[in-house]
């Protein structure tokens, strides 16, 4: 499987039209999404959704799109369907079955060795030694992928500690990984109760760009599947142009600011300096690369809150031009411009920012509002 970080949707046969399904893939296509998402599991009773389940993964086939398909033990017992028999879901369309519910290990390492090439999915969320178990049994890992739950109920989603655990685990044996976001502008899900489809429970009321960068940021995700249904055409066009290795803040920048220090806060990619401070994330090349400009002091407010973005002023001589970003609360200097802010919704991010990571700066203008959620 591609080790590139991938993007996905989700669709449920049984819950909507064929057209505005095949519409949705078509837009997702667009934008450079791969993956696929749906369920068997609530569709167990319902054989003739089953044409339609097909159509819909030979459709995303052929524009390059991988249909994974939720099941569990009962799926295959009332399919009267075998675990060492995939040719049922071969003839589907599947690229893959994900588990949410597994066997004992040895089912799932036999799985991974049909003639198909089908992958096979586990659950990453338990929390238990199930990978290890299938690991004990001499599975085809090239054919073992982890997926992390979806959470339709507030509150039950799980703890980012949780959530780092679990991936660990399955990125320590080379495993590709996969964890739920959800879209402020989708109106349904998988199950009759729904509010919301993420992994992480701290993510239900983010922005969707916001909980992307956040789990490609964690360095443990590599795809990204939006649960429910459906993200509109904008928000499907914003992760399509996401850069899933740099991470960028979304900024708002103070009226009046200089054109050089534009320059610096929008047209360069910064790093955060290895010997990290508690108080600011340092980027200190615009410091040299400006270095003869004359940076004059802009807003030099008393009180800078965490995210504030600061570029010090030509009141110091060797530090001007330095940008930084408040990790905390704190006292100016007298000499700091404070010439904006990362988005508030995006604050948090700063917590996970690694000694000598990459990361950008993506302007938003003052005033807008962030998609809402549930």
């Amino acid at each position: 499987m591609n080790k590139m970080k991938e993007l996905g949707v989700s669709v449920y046969p049984e819950k909507a039209s064929m057209e505005d399904i095949l519409g949705y893939l078509d837009k997702a296509g667009k934008y450079g999404f791969t993956r696929v998402f749906t369920n068997l599991i609530s569709i167990e009773e319902d054989r003739s959704v089953l044409e339609k389940f097909k159509k819909i993964c030979y459709y995303a086939g052929e524009r390059g799109m991988k249909v994974i398909a939720d099941i569990n033990p009962e799926v295959l017992k009332n399919m009267n369907i075998t675990f060492n028999d995939m040719k049922f879901f071969h003839d589907l369309g599947l690229f893959g079955i994900r588990l949410d519910i597994g066997f004992t290990g040895l089912e799932e390492s036999i799985m991974t060795y049909n003639p198909y090439g089908i992958k096979i999915e586990i659950n990453m969320s338990s929390g238990t030694k199930y990978l290890e178990n299938i690991i004990e049994y001499k599975p085809n890992i090239a054919n073992l992928l982890g997926c992390h739950n979806f959470y339709p109920l507030r509150y039950t989603g799980i703890s980012r500690a949780h959530f780092n655990k679990c991936s660990e685990v399955f990125k320590s044996y080379g495993i590709p990984t996969a964890a739920f976001v959800t879209s402020p502008s989708a109106t349904f899900g998988a199950w009759q109760d729904y509010d919301g489809l993420c992994t992480l429970e701290e993510h239900r009321d983010l922005p969707l760009e916001t909980q992307v960068k956040d789990l490609f940021n964690t360095g443990l995700v590599d795809a990204v599947i939006i649960g429910d249904c459906y993200a509109s055409e904008e928000e499907l066009k914003l992760l399509g142009a996401m850069d899933r290795d740099v991470l960028s803040f979304n900024v708002e920048l103070e009226e009046g600011v200089s054109e050089i220090e534009k320059k610096i806060v929008l047209n360069e990619t910064h790093i955060n300096r290895g010997d990290a401070s508690e108080y600011v994330v340092r980027s200190t090349e615009s410091r040299v690369k400006y270095r003869g400009n004359y940076f004059k002091l802009f807003n030099p407010q008393e009180d800078i809150k965490k995210g504030d973005l600061l570029i010090h002023s030509s009141l110091y001589e060797r530090y001007a031009g330095e940008l930084q970003v408040a990790l905390r609360d704190m006292k100016n200097t007298g000499k700091i411009s404070v010439v904006g802010r990362i988005a508030p919704e995006e604050v948090f991010l700063l917590d996970y920012l690694r000694p000598w990571q990459k990361f950008r700066f993506k302007l938003r203008s003052i005033g807008s509002v962030p998609t809402g959620s549930q």
